[in-house]
């Protein structure tokens, strides 16, 4: 597997595809392989695919211990943009994964033809804090999920009723979620990604950030109301909302994608 000796990390990545460059960035604890299944088949017809692992998750190395500054988790995104794609580039995030793409947009604009987030918003606020300050000071009291355990409590968050009743589709997704979790990607990645998730705050600099940032959010997303995405579009300079009823935080893996996928790159066609 490649790897790039960034400035402040070793950075796993993988490239796929021919064409203008997207690079998508993960949610917290994600690898680069999750979006091997549902996007890059799709998109490696038409576009440059760049996908990684942020640091504190899967073979990614960072000789510094965390806790990291958001400042980092973008830098690793701009070395890797620079070192091996040509910019500007269509960058994608998910979740903690948009919240480095907007660092990237207010610090590097020249690097980027497009952002495009995904359930997300501009700060961590009211229950989006409320969760994930439970969650680490529930690891830094030692606890843990595995297992089912793991898969039932996640699930309940990544996707909407509908998909966990659904008795075809959800043996499918329980099964990739109980193959992640027993990777322990997620408990080890915790504390280091979600801590800077919770204190990241872009609302002062998104007026000013003139990059195109499309802001698409679900309608059942319990990790990142959708409101908090409409406010992140509203702040940004160049922002502009989208709202997809029936979906949940990651419904664009394995439930919605077939929809999704084409409206991404609608998008990134829009900006070539």
């Amino acid at each position: 597997m490649p790897q790039l000796d960034a400035s402040r990390a070793r950075i796993h990545y993988e490239q796929t595809g021919a064409g203008p460059d997207i690079v998508w960035v993960s949610g917290g604890g994600g690898l680069a392989e999750d979006w091997r299944p549902y996007q890059l088949p799709f998109f490696e017809q038409d576009f440059r695919n760049t996908v990684f692992d942020n640091r504190g998750v899967g073979t990614t190395v960072v000789s510094a211990d965390p806790p990291w500054p958001m400042e980092d988790f973008a830098q690793d995104t701009i070395d890797l943009i620079e070192a091996v794609c040509s910019p500007p580039v269509s960058l994608v995030g998910l979740s903690f994964g948009s919240a480095i793409v907007q660092e990237v947009a207010l610090r590097r604009p020249d690097l980027l033809r497009c952002a495009i987030v995904m359930g997300s918003g501009a700060w961590s606020t009211e229950w989006g804090w409320d969760f994930q300050a439970a969650e680490i000071e529930f690891r830094r009291a030692g606890g843990r999920l595995d297992g089912m355990m793991a898969v039932t409590h996640y699930a309940a968050f990544m996707y909407p009723a509908r998909v966990l009743g659904d008795r075809v589709l959800w043996p499918k997704l329980r099964a990739e979620l109980a193959a992640y979790f027993a990777l322990d990607d997620h408990e080890d990645s915790l504390i280091p990604q979600w801590d800077v998730s919770l204190r990241f705050d872009q609302r002062e600099g998104l007026p000013g950030c003139m990059v195109p940032m499309h802001v698409i959010s679900f309608a059942e997303d319990v990790q990142a109301p959708p409101q908090d995405g409409k406010e992140l579009a509203e702040l940004a300079g160049a922002g502009e909302f989208h709202l997809f009823e029936g979906m949940g935080h990651c419904s664009i893996y394995g439930h919605t994608h077939d929809i999704l996928n084409p409206f991404i790159k609608d998008l990134v066609e829009r900006h070539l």
